[in-house]
């Protein structure tokens, strides 16, 4: 029997719009030609039966994945995801989760929540939804999760090497973009936003009236770990602080359409209290447009580290079939003109890797006021804090999910009652230490990979016999130096270390009362607002 031809018509949807019509409509046409005809060869011909679906969205990832992290493809269920994330309200368990082979990682729990209640942890491993085993099924098994209010689901997970069942009631979920605001004692207003998604602004506004009408005088906004959202609303939440008609961000691209400026289109809500805004390493995106507008207006203090520097803006296009492609069509720009774009996705370097503008190339830009700030990527704080930044072998840590991983072990082989007995001693980090090394945590410095590529080049020109032993001698020194890393970063590691922790005991909220009498990053930034000639030094 003959194999079924299907002819690849998305690849034709695709490549029309990734190009537009900046590209020579005979070259385009040209390559959807050659694509098509070698796909329907392929489907055809191969010597085993092939997978259409599973080929084309292959072909389609590759091809996308070449440009920048981005630009999506976004399936019926994407797209579903992207309206969910956008409206700050699901149905599900209330966790948030991580699919890793054959098993959910349950990473967050949130609480009073369908997972909470159930007993789910952070870190118990979910290996069967029902009747069907996570390892067996192909697709995204989170979506296994997922149902409509009320319905049930039986959840069989690991827990320390045990073996335990628990019944799920699916449940409506309510994301709150602002999931914590008090008053300190010092009659600072400490707000935290978490996502700018449709109820970013509202939210905001409600929690800046709240502690002004309990006695704030002065704000915190806090927008580290804030992945970013909708740049509606970011302008909005600006806007909160800074009067209408103020230019808060630019974007531009090849294609002019796509050049605009955004400003402020409401009247505010205060002008005039003193502000401190917090970012880090993970508040991207609308959280940088909010920052950098701050700090290029003089509107107030940023404190922490620099921001991770996503720049880049994407729109979805609709497809065929309820698909879309997510693409990206321009850059951001705060309002001195920097580009908040840190990596540059299309003059990478030797090992196809995205390059980063040198610090000796950054470019000076002046705020409203006339001081100094540069560009190169993500917002520079005004002040900027160790406990703030993410060193290499820290960015190492959380990517192989040893900090989050050795959380879990604390949490069980401690007991612990009230936040504020907490304390990370130095005996617990030696314990942490230990099980880096002895977990299959890989940390690869340039220094190694500069080596290994030397030892390549001996090994062709035949002079490895003669460096073997001096190669084994200092990359035993680099192991050793890695380990001291870990000695000379300890304070951004034992501060991610705190904030997992503190999260298994007490949840989020219990971390964000940690925070208020505990961050070196809230107190730094009370003493900065408490001391108004300081404060105002620093913006002029």
């Amino acid at each position: 029997m003959k194999k079924r031809i299907v002819y690849p018509i998305i690849a034709v949807v695709l490549l029309l719009s990734t190009v537009s019509f900046k590209s020579d409509f005979f070259e385009i046409a040209k390559q959807v030609e050659i694509f098509t005809t070698m796909f329907k060869e392929l489907n055809m011909n191969y010597v085993d039966e092939t997978n259409p679906a599973e080929l084309m969205d292959t072909a389609i990832k590759a091809m996308l994945d070449d440009l920048d992290p981005y630009t999506k493809y976004w399936n019926e269920q994407d797209v579903e995801a992207s309206k969910i994330r956008n409206a700050g309200e699901y149905t599900g368990i209330g966790a948030s989760i991580k699919t890793i082979k054959d098993k959910i990682i349950i990473i967050e729990p949130y609480k009073d929540y369908p997972a909470d209640k159930a007993g789910l942890r952070a870190g118990d491993e979910i290996i069967q939804i029902g009747d069907i085993k996570v390892s067996d099924f192909k697709d995204d098994a989170g979506e296994l999760l997922k149902g409509a209010s009320g319905t049930k689901v039986d959840i069989t997970y690991n827990r320390q090497g045990e073996t335990k069942k628990t019944i799920l009631e699916r449940e409506e979920i309510e994301v709150d973009a602002v999931p914590f605001y008090t008053v300190l004692d010092d009659n600072t207003g400490y707000i935290v936003l978490s996502k700018f998604n449709n109820k970013a602004s509202s939210e905001t506004i409600a929690a800046l009236k709240d502690v002004k009408a309990k006695g704030a005088t002065k704000i915190i906004l806090d927008l580290r770990g804030n992945p970013g959202g909708l740049l509606s609303e970011a302008i909005n939440v600006t806007n909160i602080f800074v009067p209408k008609g103020e230019l808060i961000t630019t974007t531009k691209s090849v294609v002019k359409k796509y050049n605009k400026s955004y400003t402020t289109k409401k009247e505010p809500v205060d002008i005039q209290i003193p502000l401190v805004v917090l970012v880090n390493g993970r508040s991207a995106s609308a959280s940088e447009i909010v920052a950098g507008s701050i700090q290029d207006l003089d509107r107030g203090v940023v404190i922490g580290a620099r921001s991770f520097g996503k720049g880049l803006v994407q729109r979805p296009k609709k497809l065929t079939y309820g698909t879309q492609l997510k693409i990206t069509i321009s850059r951001y720009y705060t309002p001195s003109g920097r580009c908040i774009q840190a990596l540059d996705y299309w003059n990478r370097d030797k090992d196809n890797k995205a390059v980063r503008i040198d610090e000796q190339d950054f470019k000076a830009f002046k705020t409203k006021n006339g001081r100094t700030v540069y560009d190169g990527g993500g917002i520079q704080p005004d002040i900027e804090l160790e406990t703030s930044k993410f060193s290499k072998i820290t960015t190492a840590l959380l990517k192989s999910n040893a900090i989050f991983e050795y959380s879990t072990k604390y949490y069980y082989s401690h007991q612990l009652n009230n936040s504020s007995d907490f304390n990370f001693t130095n005996d617990d980090y030696q314990d942490f230490k230990k099980f880096v090394k002895q977990s299959d945590f890989n940390f690869e410095t340039e220094t190694e990979k500069s080596f290994k590529k030397s030892l390549e080049v001996a090994k062709r020109e035949k002079f490895d016999a003669e460096i073997e032993e001096t190669y084994k001698t200092l990359i035993a020194s680099i192991n050793t130096s890695k380990q001291k890393a870990l000695d000379i970063h300890k304070n951004e590691i034992v501060a991610l270390l705190t904030d997992e922790i503190i999260k298994r005991y007490f949840y989020r909220e219990g971390l964000y009362n940690y925070y208020v009498t505990h961050n070196p990053e809230i107190a730094k930034s009370q003493e900065i607002l408490n001391n108004k000639s300081k404060y105002e030094s620093i913006l002029k």
